[in-house]
């Protein structure tokens, strides 16, 4: 198996994050109170799994009773945070070997419920997972009249080129 699928999955990750965040934060004054506690909860969620599955594959337990913080961080705080994770995936990613991907890690879900993965499920789960809540927050900026985050495969291409 390859390991350039997952890297630019990876990449894409990043760059739409970093997108997301931008058009939030350059927004923030034109969203309600409520809406903006909305994005900082789908930013928490997508940030805890985030943290989450990067414990599983380091091996090392978490704190996390569900999938968000107990008490959810400043927006700008949270944005810097993401943003560094996504770094630390980018370089896991590039030191990890093809039969790595293949290699399943046994953990247990916040549920309390058994769970096997293997590395490359565990990326492919994150780049899914903030995917479909980045979806979530651009609804919201939609719903306001404004932009989100470009957000697709085509358009990181385009933004590459």
């Amino acid at each position: 198996m390859t390991l350039a699928p997952y890297r630019q999955l990876i990449d894409i990750k990043r760059w739409a994050d970093h997108g997301l965040c931008a058009a939030v934060k350059g927004n923030l004054d034109r969203l309600s109170e409520e809406e903006a506690k909305i994005m900082v909860q789908i930013f928490d969620h997508i940030h805890a799994v985030d943290q989450i599955f990067q414990h599983h594959l380091e091996g090392r337990p978490h704190d996390f009773k569900a999938a968000r913080s107990d008490v959810p961080p400043e927006l700008d705080t949270l944005m810097s945070a993401m943003a560094k994770l996504d770094d630390w995936y980018v370089t896991y990613v590039d030191g990890l070997t093809p039969d790595a991907l293949e290699e399943e890690i046994d953990f247990v879900f916040t549920s309390g419920k058994a769970a096997r993965m293997s590395r490359g499920q565990i990326l492919l789960h994150i780049c899914l997972h903030g995917t479909y809540h980045r979806g979530n927050a651009g609804a919201v900026l939609q719903l306001k009249g404004l932009q989100p985050g470009r957000d697709a495969i085509t358009d990181f291409l385009e933004d590459m080129r």
